[in-house]
């Protein structure tokens, strides 16, 4: 398909720096030889973790690659007039603490909460002059059981009784999220005190039990089960079925017959904004906003953030402890403490000197599932998309399924498998599920007037293609176009609105964000790489093998998602550590 304008099918490189963005940032403070603590990345947990520990007394630097802080949270004028959340691109997971701790409202962040959030338009054919029928949930759950009843009475009257269910898990899992694992490796082999404070840690795995009490083993099986065996003892009806699937395998080289894929949906039921419960929203300004509220937060209290400061590696001192970095330019900076916002991946086997890192732990963590479905797609249009099942108002304004997370190909729960099995077999989804949101619904600064930006959030799409093949730009715009016909059979004149595009693969993923295999995680949420083993076991409370050193990105507990838990809990580990050296 070709594209009108600039930018079509751009996806390498690193990510641009237009001048508006770029007189905005540089370095923010002066780079000293020696600070307390270093940051590698500066991607929203970096940023988290620099805004506690300075807040805490602990003299800060953050280094980031690119010219532009955020990471993934980033927000970038590809096409000349349309600003894009490039990669993330809705808020709901940052824990509710960091907000408030870090002032976030007092350093700019607004967003923009999204109600109704999810609309699942229908395929229909033979209806005549018949509006085809769709799913569209909000916060009101009267509209919710008259919309769902469309398809299912039984599952009108089930779906309050299923959201209480889901809402009371969440509310036992939600503590773990804000503190560290239980130190394993201190419970197993410290001392006493070492033990006895290990011990303490358990507190919120006790809670847990308490909330979830004699329903435990109904729970235990939304964690471990396939989410469809799940869906299946609540609802009958496949519209709702599938459309509460996409959380389960939102981000995940998995199928919703995948045992354990409830933990994901949950992941996303987990969230909340303004005090509202499960309530997703847009950033204003795009997500590199949140970042810069961050930032700001950060700085106020006087750290200091590095653009273009690549770290080559983790510094070492004789007594095997991390002592600093060194940046690519060859210069040396010292620290007592080293945190990296990094995957594990690229911190364990590519900064930190192997020598001083266990040969087992080493494989482990070269041996993390990494496995990503997601190829993200960002899309400039002249007008909004004209759904069958919804048409537009007269005057082209949006209406209230504009804002939501719009699912497509997602009537069934066997589509979305059917998906998952083409990626199995090293092929593009012939069918790909599709999350499409539209920002600029609700936040027009993002786009010229009368004009849109649209994020589709594409799955399943290997790494590693099948016969040979490689993600090439002839294969990027084939999917892309794959993905555009879909959308032009729920919404006629989408493919004619389309001013230009932006393709990211895994691969692209990988290389521009440092995503291991293109996995928004950094590793796979699954059961065998959460709470004591993630990113291993003996190895979950931020400190690893090498003294001194941490993580404190996604790779580590809770995951991913733009929580800033891991950020925020590893400050905390970091600086008790601190004030017992």
């Amino acid at each position: 398909m070709a594209a009108r304008g600039p930018g079509l099918s751009r996806a390498l490189g690193a990510p641009p720096c237009p001048a508006w963005r770029r007189a905005h940032w540089g370095a923010k403070g002066r780079l000293k030889p020696e600070y307390d603590a270093v940051v590698i990345g500066a991607g929203h947990n970096g940023l988290v973790a620099a805004a506690y520990l300075q807040r805490l007394g602990v003299d800060t630097a953050v280094f980031e690659r690119h010219p532009v802080i955020g990471g993934a949270a980033v927000t970038e004028e590809i096409i000349p007039g349309f600003k894009f959340s490039r990669a993330s691109y809705l808020l709901s997971l940052l824990r509710p603490q960091i907000y408030t701790d870090l002032e976030l409202k007092k350093h700019g962040l607004k967003v923009h909460l999204r109600d109704p959030y999810s609309f699942t338009p229908m395929l229909e054919e033979g209806l005549g002059s018949k509006v085809p029928r769709s799913l569209l949930l909000g916060m009101d759950m009267a509209e919710n059981q008259k919309q769902i009843a469309q398809f299912s009475r039984k599952d009108a009257q089930a779906f309050p009784k299923y959201e209480a269910f889901m809402n009371r898990l969440a509310l036992a899992i939600e503590p773990l999220l804000d503190a560290a694992p239980v130190d394993m490796e201190a419970f197993q082999r410290g001392s006493l005190l070492q033990r006895l404070q290990a011990l303490s840690t358990l507190k919120p795995l006790l809670q847990a039990g308490r909330v979830l009490g004699a329903q435990l083993p109904q729970y235990y099986q939304v964690l471990t089960a396939p989410i469809t065996k799940v869906l299946d003892q609540w609802f009958e009806s496949e519209p709702l079925k599938a459309t509460l699937a996409t959380d389960a395998v939102i981000g995940a080289m998995t199928s919703p017959h995948t045992p354990g894929s409830g933990y994901v949906l949950l992941h996303h039921v987990m969230g909340s904004l303004e005090g509202v419960q499960g309530a997703w929203g847009y950033v204003q300004g795009g997500m590199g906003a949140l970042s810069e509220a961050i930032m700001s937060s950060a700085t106020a209290h006087g750290a200091s953030v590095f653009t273009e400061k690549t770290v080559a590696k983790v510094l070492v001192s004789n007594e095997g402890r991390a002592q600093g970095v060194v940046l690519q330019d060859g210069s040396e900076v010292r620290s007592r403490v080293v945190l990296s916002n990094a995957s594990p991946q690229a911190t364990f086997l590519k900064l930190t000197p192997q020598e001083w890192l266990p040969k087992e732990f080493v494989e482990r963590i070269s041996q993390l599932d990494t496995k990503s479905p997601v190829t993200k797609i960002n899309v400039a249009v002249d007008r909004l998309p004209d759904f069958l099942a919804a048409p537009n108002a007269p005057r082209g304004q949006p209406r209230p399924h504009h804002q939501c997370s719009i699912h497509l190909n997602c009537e069934d729960t066997l589509l979305l498998h059917q998906a998952f099995q083409d990626a199995v077999d090293g092929l593009p989804s012939h069918r790909p599920m599709i999350e499409l949101c539209i920002p600029s619904s609700l936040d027009p600064t993002l786009a010229p007037p009368g004009c849109h930006v649209i994020s589709l959030f594409t799955q399943y799409t290997p790494y590693t293609l099948a016969g040979g093949k490689v993600w090439d730009e002839q294969e990027r715009s084939a999917y892309a176009d794959k993905v555009f016909d879909c959308i032009e059979a729920y919404a006629p004149g989408f493919k004619g609105s389309v001013v230009g595009r932006d393709i990211l693969t895994p691969p692209d993923l990988e290389r521009i964000f440092g995503l291991p295999g293109g996995n928004i995680f950094h590793c796979a949420m699954t059961l065998d790489q959460l709470y004591f083993a993630r990113p291993a076991p003996l190895h979950s409370s931020y400190r690893c093998p090498l003294r001194g050193l941490y993580l404190c990105g996604s790779g580590a507990h809770p995951g991913g998602g733009v929580m800033g838990a891991a950020g925020r809990n590893a400050a905390h580990v970091v600086f008790r550590d601190l004030k017992s050296m």
